[in-house]
């Protein structure tokens, strides 16, 4: 997948994030992925240390993942850290159209999957202040399956989501599907999406949320 060394080889990569992020999952996968080192400054939402006036330098948003870049700039938000990573590797392929359909993809995570998959697993697994069969929960994984059905459709003859090989799109949409079961998902009716989180787990440089010490 990276038969040229990676634009970024040998530069410096930063990443502010917290433990099981999701969102900054998805910067560590593409790291993993491109042959890029990167250092993580984990923060703890719990303790507070993203409200903090020192936080807010990195990014006035007060989100994670934040990426220190080597042009020494903070740039926020994961689909575009991801684009950023990408350009000029076959993470994200060169043609107008491949670009479109990568780009929406990404737009599709934002849109239609992350937040129905993000929060059943935030408020059951994480915070635990919610129930599985909470009405709550239960309207956030209608609105995730149908997303979830879609996907399986789309990857139906197909290894990935965009032409013939991986993209950041399969990147930004593995964590929260991987991680459905968290929010009390069951997916093992979708075949073809099971099929492709094995596929993206085998692939060299997959970096799991939780690394081994």
């Amino acid at each position: 997948m990276n038969p040229i060394p990676h634009p970024l080889a040998g530069k410096p990569l930063e990443l502010a994030d917290t433990l099981r992020s999701g969102n900054a999952w998805k910067v560590r996968l593409a790291c993993g992925y491109m042959g890029l080192p990167i250092v993580r400054r984990t923060f703890d939402i719990v303790q507070g240390d993203l409200e903090t006036e020192a936080f807010a330098r990195l990014n006035p948003w007060r989100q994670v993942p934040v990426l220190l870049t080597p042009e020494g700039q903070w740039l926020a938000e994961s689909q575009a850290i991801l684009w950023y990573l990408g350009q000029g590797t076959p993470w994200l392929p060169a043609g107008r159209l491949a670009q479109a359909q990568v780009s929406s993809w990404l737009s599709f995570e934002q849109t239609q999957h992350m937040h129905a998959f993000a929060q059943p697993r935030l408020l059951i697994h994480l915070r635990r202040t919610a129930q599985v069969d909470d009405p709550a929960m239960r309207a956030w994984r209608e609105i995730g399956m149908k997303a979830a059905a879609w996907m399986d459709a789309h990857l139906a003859g197909r290894d990935y989501l965009v032409g013939s090989a991986p993209t950041i799109a399969d990147i930004a949409l593995f964590p929260y599907t991987s991680m459905a079961a968290e929010g009390g998902y069951d997916l093992s009716a979708f075949t073809h999406i099971d099929a492709w989180l094995a596929r993206m787990r085998a692939l060299p440089g997959f970096t799991p949320l939780i690394e081994a010490a």
